[in-house]
């Protein structure tokens, strides 16, 4: 494998898009380092992604499940928000600075649109149109700053990553006691009548949420046979500070550790099939802006894909996520399939 191609997929992981916390893992678990593959060579290198995510199926542990069977909980005199979908679309630019082999320097900023609906705390009679809220939650989320470190070994293709997420994204909700707002220009519904009653969207589904998070990680690649190459890497992303502090207006999002694996199949550097296989746990959120029990998880997704040479050092790859293992907390929306597209560019 070529070094130019195999460095730009470490670069991409480190700075993966945040997905909608409100679910285990939606999607962005992708490993657009491995995509792109990874390179020791000095220079720079600019990347563009887009991930589509559609929420579209109520799930619990190991399955999906009716939402009147979630409603029936609030017949009963429970209390649980009955989710009707969620749609992501995520637009990721990337800068990287290579300034020499042994180090990187990257930067990943997303951009969010996203839709969100729910039916609140509704009873199986209440499932109507007439009583679906909807938000749409758009604009900078939160930026992700990575280091990497590949001088430990003479070949270059084992390393360690130490980053930074910043609180850049808006963020934010109420008081659950006053109502007061809380952060920093928190998304409101716009429609139902979560609209009619004032109300903020999830502090989980906003652009941003509001914390400071260390990142640490660490990859490893080589060739296995004449065409094949294979690749590891892992990442865990901890929380270390967070700006919804507050009594009653409190939020800590939860940590979440990704590893992916795969083969890239090298016999034609113009074409580039792999096949990725990505786990993602989630750990709750925390506090009481939070859904505490609908936002942890583990999820494994298959995902195959290509990346293509389109000129020189202009490179695209394309990917299709299929989740075919998930043990869920709650009950959470949860997408059939997810979509990635990007291209990168060295110079």
């Amino acid at each position: 494998m070529s070094s130019n191609l195999l460095r730009g997929a470490v670069l991409a992981l480190a700075a993966a898009p945040i997905a909608a916390q409100a679910c285990a893992t939606c999607g962005c678990s992708l490993s657009s380092d491995a995509a792109m593959g990874y390179s020791a060579t000095a220079g720079w290198r600019v990347n563009l992604e887009y991930d589509f995510i559609n929420q579209d199926q109520l799930r619990t542990r190991y399955g999906p499940i009716p939402p009147s069977q979630v409603a029936a909980i609030n017949a009963a005199g429970g209390s649980q928000e009955v989710e009707h979908g969620t749609i992501n679309r995520y637009f990721t630019a990337g800068v990287t600075y290579i300034p020499n082999p042994n180090w990187t320097i990257a930067a990943q900023i997303p951009y969010i649109n996203r839709s969100h609906s729910t039916y609140g705390n509704a009873t199986p009679d209440q499932l109507t149109p007439d009583n679906i809220s909807g938000a749409h939650s758009i604009g900078l989320g939160d930026i992700k700053l990575i280091g990497s470190y590949q001088g430990i070994l003479a070949t270059h293709n084992l390393g360690v990553q130490l980053g930074v997420k910043l609180p850049t994204g808006r963020y934010g909700g109420q008081n659950v006691e006053t109502g007061a707002q809380v952060g920093r220009a928190p998304v409101y519904f716009s429609s139902g009548p979560n609209a009619a009653a004032n109300q903020t969207l999830d502090t989980s589904l906003n652009p941003g949420i509001g914390s400071y998070d260390l990142i640490v990680g660490a990859y490893y690649y080589r060739p296995v046979s004449q065409n094949f190459d294979a690749f590891v890497n892992g990442q865990v992303q901890v929380t270390v500070a967070h700006a919804l502090d507050q009594v009653n207006a409190d939020f800590r999002p939860g940590d979440t550790e990704n590893l992916s694996f795969g083969l890239r199949y090298e016999r034609n550097p113009r074409w580039v099939p792999q096949l990725q296989v990505n786990v993602t746990h989630k750990s709750p959120d925390e506090g009481a802006l939070a859904d505490n029990t609908d936002t942890a998880g583990t999820v494994v997704y298959l995902s195959p894909g290509i990346t293509t040479r389109i000129w020189n050092q202009l490179h695209a790859y394309t990917f299709v996520q299929r989740p075919v293992f998930s043990r869920l907390d709650g009950y959470q929306v949860f997408p059939h399939w997810t979509g990635s597209v990007g291209l990168s560019y060295a110079f």
